[in-house]
């Protein structure tokens, strides 16, 4: 029995994973037909069911940060989980992304401790499962993948040759964690504040979370 999760409905072999438990329920109701809650411990709310399409799907709350992520990610993979896409929200660190963007990652730089615990060398840039990662690309349809930093707490600094374009909190320890698990994993942030502190309204970041999900559930079915 994993240390964390306590299932209580069968988990799919593909899941999504939030790092809000609200977005896992949101995601749930957009993406998944009569979805089960199949988690609830610790607040990590996570819910299984099928889509539209009719794929099994998993959708998983992680918490926030990399390392409540990092956990969580080797508790899905102990339950079966191979196949995982991050949608999460990121701040932009210069104007070539621009609030509410959706920006597939290529790579996420390791700027934080929580990266380097699973591996990864402290500054250097982790790449997601190429396959998936195409397949988000194409599922997305816009958008050309770029690089990212993944702290362990803002404000993030990144020296000036840092050729990330936006930051985050988990992207580069889920793609450190995934590598040594075995696990297929790509990454869909949403930019919910940009370098000059301006943040995103509730209403419309819902609607992207809801259209981050779906080009998500997409990218695992194909």
């Amino acid at each position: 029995m994993p240390a964390r999760l306590r299932p209580t409905a069968p988990l799919a072999n593909s899941a999504i994973l939030v790092g809000d438990p609200g977005r896992a329920l949101l995601l749930a109701q957009e993406l998944l037909s009569e979805p089960k809650m199949s988690n609830h411990a610790r607040g990590l709310w996570g819910y299984s069911g099928t889509t539209g399409e009719g794929h099994e799907l998993t959708i998983q709350a992680t918490g926030m940060g990399g390392p409540s992520a990092a956990l969580v990610l080797a508790d899905l993979a102990e339950l079966g989980v191979r196949r995982t896409l991050r949608v999460g929200t990121c701040v932009a660190l210069d104007d070539s992304a621009g609030l509410g963007d959706l920006l597939p990652v290529a790579s996420a730089l390791a700027m934080g401790g929580s990266a380097t615990a699973h591996g990864a060398e402290a500054g250097k840039a982790l790449a997601p499962d190429p396959a998936l990662s195409e397949r988000l690309r194409k599922a997305l349809g816009e958008g050309k993948p770029v690089a990212i930093a993944s702290f362990d707490s803002y404000p993030p600094s990144p020296p000036p040759e840092t050729p990330a374009v936006a930051a985050d909190l988990q992207t580069a320890t889920l793609f450190a964690r995934a590598r040594e698990l075995g696990v297929e994993l790509a990454a869909l942030l949403i930019v919910a504040e940009t370098a000059a502190g301006e943040t995103i309204d509730r209403k419309r970041l819902e609607e992207l979370e809801r259209r981050a999900g779906r080009v998500a559930a997409a990218s695992l079915s194909l």
